[in-house]
This record gives structure tokens, C-alpha cells and sequence, in this order.
């Protein structure tokens, strides 16, 4: 069975002395709110492809990979079995909210809404994916 490997960015900012954390939702129907991620794609690192993803997703200019928090693997709904890498970045973003449309391969006519949250239950991340998964561990690391 191939492994298909996905990296993920948990991307935080501080705000008035509390943590936010990126997500965004698409302008298609169905797709849920998400955190930013993308293939690894071949010859390049887990590290590497988290950089390049989260670039190309969000339109940041500025974003520091801190630490990876976990990997694990996970069968996607779809049958696939994905090595998913899932790490911490930190931008120093100022908007509240703004619209992009990545620049990724077969990413043609998305555009993406971004905005903070500041706790896990703030929304419901996409099901099926496993977006939230990790999310407790970036809020209790930065808050310890």
C-alpha cells in the first residue's frame, strides 16, 4: 500500500496577550474549516514541504516552523493511508481576516477565507481529516 505523506501547520500569534491559532475555510461547499497543509511531495523533507505549503495556502510573508508536535498515520476517508506531519509555526500577521487563492498545483479557482481562533472550541475542524487532532497540544505548550 503507497503512504501518501501530508504536512500541517499549526500557525499561532499572540494577540493582546492571548494565543490565536490559523484557519481558514473554502469558497467550495463541504469542505469544513482547516488548518493549512498540503503533499509532501517527492524529493522534498517533511520540514521542507510544511514551509512551502504553508506559504503557498496562507500568502504570509513571515513564518517561523517551531517545532514539530506529532506524526502519526491516518486513514483518510478516502482509503488512502497518509503519514501526516503536524507542526507549530509563528507569524507575526496583524490582519484579523483576509482572502487568498494558493498558488499550489491543482489549487485553480480556491480561494480561501483566513482567520484566528483562540480555543479548541471555538469551531468544529474539519471531520473526516483530522485537523483538530493536534490542536490541545500547540494551545498547551504555549500557555505551560
Amino acid at each position: 500500500m503507497q503512504v501518501l505523506e501530508k504536512a500541517y501547520g499549526y500557525i499561532t500569534r499572540e494577540r493582546e496577550g492571548r494565543l490565536q491559532v490559523l484557519v481558514f475555510e473554502q469558497n467550495m461547499n463541504g469542505a469544513g474549516i482547516q488548518i493549512p497543509n498540503g503533499t509532501v511531495e517527492e524529493g522534498e523533507t517533511a520540514l521542507e514541504a510544511v514551509a512551502r505549503e504553508m506559504f503557498e495556502e496562507t500568502g504570509l510573508t513571515y513564518l517561523a516552523v517551531k517545532e514539530l508536535i506529532a506524526q502519526d498515520y491516518y486513514n483518510h476517508y478516502s482509503g488512502a493511508l497518509q503519514k501526516r506531519y503536524f507542526y507549530h509555526l509563528t507569524t507575526n500577521e496583524q490582519r484579523d481576516s483576509w482572502q487568498h487563492c494558493p498558488t499550489g498545483v491543482n489549487e485553480a479557482d480556491l480561494e480561501l477565507t483566513f482567520y484566528w481562533i483562540e480555543d479548541e472550541h471555538d469551531v468544529l475542524l474539519a471531520q473526516g481529516h483530522g485537523h483538530g487532532d493536534y490542536l490541545y497540544r500547540v494551545l498547551a505548550r504555549v500557555k505551560n
